[in-house]
C-alpha cells in the first residue's frame, strides 16, 4: 500500500516537473521526463511493485535466493577446478592415453629423439674485432649460437 502511494506522488511529482519544463519550452525535454514519470505509475498498475514488496518482504523468498546463490556458487567452483585440471574426466584420459605412447619408432632400436639429435658442445663463438669496424660481428655471433 505504501508503495503504490510512495510510485504514484512519484509520477504526479515528475509530470508536474515536466509540465513546468514544457512551459518554457523545451518539448523534448519535458516529453522525456513525462515518460520517465509514467514508469513508476504503469509498474503499480501492472501489479509488479506489490510483487516486488512481496518478494521482498518474504522470508521464503530470501531463502530461495539463498539457495539460488549457493547452487551458482558451486557451479562456478566446479567450473573453475574444471579449467584448472584441463577439461573433463575424458579429455583428461585422452591425455594420458596419448603420453603414454612410445617415442621409439616400431623398428627402431634407440629413441627417434635421443642425445645424438643434440650437438654435444656449443662451438665457441670467434673473438671479436677490437677495432671500430662496422662489420657484423655481433649478429654472426647471435646467429652462431642459435645454431644457423
Amino acid at each position: 500500500m505504501i508503495a503504490e502511494t510512495v510510485c504514484s506522488a512519484v509520477a504526479v511529482a515528475g509530470l508536474g516537473i515536466a509540465a513546468v519544463t514544457a512551459y518554457r519550452k523545451r518539448f523534448l525535454a519535458a516529453a522525456r521526463i513525462a515518460a520517465y514519470s509514467l514508469v513508476p505509475l504503469g509498474l503499480v498498475m501492472t501489479g509488479a511493485v506489490g510483487w516486488v514488496v512481496d518478494t521482498a518482504f518474504s522470508p521464503t523468498a530470501w531463502a530461495g535466493f539463498v539457495v539460488l546463490g549457493g547452487a551458482w556458487a558451486l557451479f562456478a567452483t566446479t567450473r573453475a577446478v574444471e579449467r584448472r585440471r584441463g577439461g573433463t574426466r575424458k579429455e583428461r584420459r585422452a591425455a594420458a592415453r596419448a603420453a603414454q605412447t612410445d617415442t621409439v619408432a616400431p623398428a627402431a632400436s634407440a629413441p627417434s629423439l635421443g642425445r645424438a639429435a643434440r650437438p654435444a658442445s656449443r662451438p665457441e663463438a670467434a673473438p671479436r674485432a677490437t677495432g671500430g669496424s662496422d662489420d657484423f660481428s655481433d649478429i654472426e655471433a647471435i646467429l652462431k649460437k642459435h645454431g644457423i
